[in-house]
């Protein structure tokens, strides 16, 4: 009996041994080419995971990126990332290649814990799904349709701050950001009014934002495992949504222009065939983390910097009130309204330069191909990073320093300023996003004057910025 425990012992070493032999012959494989661009694809499995999602949490995202473009003297080095070889491409004629490469030498990719969270997204491929969604979307996100928005906003935006902010000494900032712009998707995505209803699902967004870029490791507690785990709840609340809305567009108390999702349930594709009641609540699900995720994000940098600089908050007070002034009272921003905020914007785009919601994205080589004298092999994973330039100084001088007036007049050079990515995969709510946080801007100032409570609050990047504490902040309020 003893040699027989022994003999098993000695066959699962063994079989542990040509395990661990297997895993890292295949790791070296994949970087056994010529001519592959400098680097160091670190351990089996995990690469530089831990090292590039690191950097973030101790909130300097950029670090992973400029410490390797120092080291190897490149734009263009190899690593290994969320357990796939890959090559970051870094400076503006690496986002000039991939941007107006799309479809022809790369295309879309996200990482397997999206499939795993997104689990209908597995029965087409990724790519595929991301071009049924951007032929859904234009006739919603589109200047002209957005126009019909803005008085829906402004009355959200002048409830959540009547109820959130209004007779308050302090709040939190970055929590009531997310409310703010989670309102707004679930009013203009699902027609879904009720606070009530809108705060069942904020926690569950905010762990299933949390767990999306994560490695996919399914154990309790995980990111990943609490992702998958809000990811169902809230298909779950949406299926229930969506039931509901077919019975009212045949009852006929649903318009079927009203909303995205009674667009989605009634548009059929190019071979007569409609979305299934899964499919739609997937899609919606991406749309509420697209829809308010970076523009919270922004809208919190946005009070951080206007607390922090006191001449650029006053800039901008001069020219929201001089809109306020202009209104009878009771009546509701217009587009003509915010085409005036020309420095308001200017301003949100220096937050948006520094601390950029979207860090970067990734995509995948279709095919071989020499970049920079590098070859890329087919099937690689193509990472860019948006800090590669943002703060850069061969792009932006001092580039630490906030300076909206960089982008009067042409502004930045093409591919420097990069926070909805660019060519073909531009982010479609761009325009919407820019909506959403003009409003923001506009009723916050209108009211407040704030001070930071924690002068030196860290900045973690997990994966977009955030405040480690949540932004605390004192307000004083105009006296009306």
């Amino acid at each position: 009996m003893e040699h027989f425990y022994i003999t098993l012992l000695l066959l699962f070493v063994s079989f542990v041994t040509l395990s661990l032999f297997v895993l890292f012959y295949k790791h070296r494989s994949n970087y056994s080419a010529d001519n592959l661009p400098p680097g160091r694809p670190g351990l089996p499995f995990v690469g530089e995971t831990l090292e590039f999602l690191s950097t973030g949490w101790k909130g300097h995202p950029e670090k992973f990126i400029f410490d390797r473009m120092a080291k190897y003297s490149s734009q263009v080095f190899k690593t290994n990332i969320l357990g796939e070889p890959a090559a970051v491409f870094c400076g503006v004629a690496c986002n000039k290649f991939l941007f107006s490469n799309e479809n022809k030498l790369v295309t879309a990719w996200w990482p397997s814990s999206v499939d795993k969270i997104f689990p209908s997204s597995l029965q087409t491929s990724s790519k595929e799904e991301s071009k049924k969604m951007r032929k859904l979307l234009p006739q919603f996100l589109k200047p002209e349709a957005l126009q019909r928005y803005i008085g829906i906003m402004d009355a959200i935006a002048n409830e959540h701050f009547a109820s959130q902010w209004e007779n308050k000494e302090q709040v939190l900032v970055f929590p009531l950001a997310k409310r703010y712009t989670f309102w707004l998707a679930c009013r203009l995505f699902l027609s879904i009014e009720d606070p009530h209803h809108v705060s069942k699902f904020e926690e569950p967004f905010h762990l299933l934002a949390s767990g999306i870029i994560s490695l996919p490791i399914d154990l309790p507690r995980t990111p990943f495992n609490r992702a998958i785990k809000a990811s169902n709840f809230i298909r779950k609340e949406l299926l229930k949504v969506i039931k509901q809305r077919k019975v009212n567009l045949s009852e006929g108390k649903a318009s079927p222009t009203q909303d995205i999702l009674s667009h989605m349930l009634l548009t059929s594709d190019e071979n007569g065939q409609f979305m299934t009641e899964v499919d739609i609540a997937d899609k919606i699900l991406g749309l509420l983390i697209g829809g308010h995720d970076t523009a919270s994000a922004a809208c919190t940098f946005i009070v951080k910097y206007l607390a922090e600089l006191p001449h650029i908050y006053e800039l901008v007070y001069k020219e929201q009130m001089e809109i306020a002034k202009s209104k009878s009272p009771g009546e509701s921003l217009s587009w003509d309204d915010v085409q005036k905020m020309k420095y308001s914007w200017n301003v949100a785009c220096e937050v948006l330069r520094l601390a950029p919601p979207l860090q970067g994205a990734f995509r995948e080589a279709i095919n071989d191909f020499i970049f920079n004298g590098f070859y890329i092999p087919k099937g690689w994973k193509l990472y860019w990073s948006a800090n590669s330039t943002h703060r850069n100084p061969e792009y932006f001088s001092e580039p630490l320093k906030f300076d909206p007036t960089r982008f009067e007049g042409k502004g930045p050079a093409p591919y420097t300023f990069v926070p909805f990515g660019g060519g073909p995969r531009m982010c479609p709510g761009k325009e919407y996003a820019r909506l959403e946080i003009l409003v923001f801007m506009h009723n916050i100032v209108k009211r407040f004057k704030w001070k930071k409570l924690v002068a030196d609050e860290k900045i973690i990047v997990d994966p977009m910025p955030m405040p480690a504490k949540g932004l605390p902040v004192l307000l004083y309020p105009y006296k009306s």
